[in-house]
């Protein structure tokens, strides 16, 4: 299907962290589009037009802690659960009862957990980038830890309030730029060069990134975009996420090892060390993800798979969005 539609609408509506900013496109079933880190609703830029013309109601968020959405102070209340109960609000102030939500990083397990903790609202679940991972395993921050080594993690590198910020805040704009290079296909570092996921004692993230260039997918005025979103709320809010992990551990115990059993879909880039590294997540869809249509991992492609490849990702979520059940 395929129609004529109107151009971004943007709207707030109330949610249980205060309010949650939304981009919304088109009409028919809704799609709710949930992005990550460091990213806001303009990372589905290339996906509101394409659905909205397939004949669905898309809309993007910006997660609480981004953009126009409300910022909570508490660190505690970047928690899994709601997060979840955000995107339960967002479809409810829409006045439906029910969605497909997609997410891509961050925005895949706030995504995947929206549909494990709340089946009755979310009807079908696509991923993007970061595979499912159930529940389980020892304590996030203790598997972190054992990551560390001679250098340290990101993830670890987030935990501590404020030192991150004190990396990233002086230069927005350049940081992002650096860390959307680090992670895309046409610009990340050679094989065997240092590891951007991975800090030196003593040193930065920033360290490791590309300088001076940016990736295709990336031009100057959508780096305005995303820098003048960040310099202007700060980065707390979007870090908080990760200095939840080990709450959404504690938070989500009843569901270890739980099964995502609604009709699914994944895609990553074969660049993207999400995929690499949690390969065996893959692996394990047949059980972890008994409802899954199709599992795509598109070729020298990095980890910013939506706006790399849109036109790959939008033909492969509409195919998808189309076989769903009504």
């Amino acid at each position: 299907m395929s129609r004529h539609v109107a151009e971004i609408t943007h709207r707030l509506v109330s949610s249980p962290g205060g309010r949650i900013h939304l981009a919304e496109q088109g009409t028919g079933p809704l799609v709710l589009l949930v992005h990550g880190f460091p990213e806001s609703w303009y990372s589905w830029r290339h996906q509101l037009p394409v659905l909205a013309a397939a004949g669905y109601r898309a809309v993007a968020l910006d997660v609480r802690g981004y953009g126009r959405s409300s910022k909570p102070a508490a660190t505690d209340a970047y928690r899994m659960l709601d997060l979840v109960e955000d995107n339960v609000a967002v479809v409810h102030a829409l006045g439906e009862e029910s969605a497909v939500v997609i997410g891509h990083d961050w925005g895949a397990p706030i995504a995947a957990n929206s549909a494990l903790l709340r089946p009755e609202v979310f009807r079908a679940v696509g991923l993007l980038s970061v595979p499912y991972t159930p529940r389980g395993g020892p304590r996030p921050s203790d598997v972190f830890a054992q990551m560390d080594g001679d250098e340290e993690f990101y993830v670890s590198y987030f935990q501590q309030p404020g030192r991150a910020e004190a990396e990233i805040e002086p230069d927005v704009r350049g940081w992002l730029a650096g860390f959307y290079a680090a992670l895309s296909a046409d610009t990340m570092p050679q094989p065997g060069a240092p590891d951007p996921h991975f800090i030196s004692r003593n040193g930065t993230l920033r360290d490791r990134f590309p300088a001076d260039r940016l990736p295709a997918w990336l031009g100057e005025s959508d780096l305005d975009v995303y820098a003048g979103e960040f310099e202007r709320t700060g980065l707390t809010g979007a870090l908080n996420r990760y200095r939840n992990m080990d709450r959404d551990w504690e938070d989500l115990a009843a569901f270890d090892g739980a099964p995502i059993t609604q009709p699914s879909v994944f895609i990553g880039g074969n660049l993207d060390a999400s995929t690499t590294w949690l390969a065996d997540a893959i692996k394990a869809y047949p059980v972890t993800l008994p409802g899954l249509v199709s599992s795509h991992l598109l070729d020298n492609c990095g980890h910013w798979i939506q706006q790399e490849r849109p036109a790959e990702v939008n033909r492969l979520l509409t195919d998808w969005l189309a076989a769903l059940p009504a």
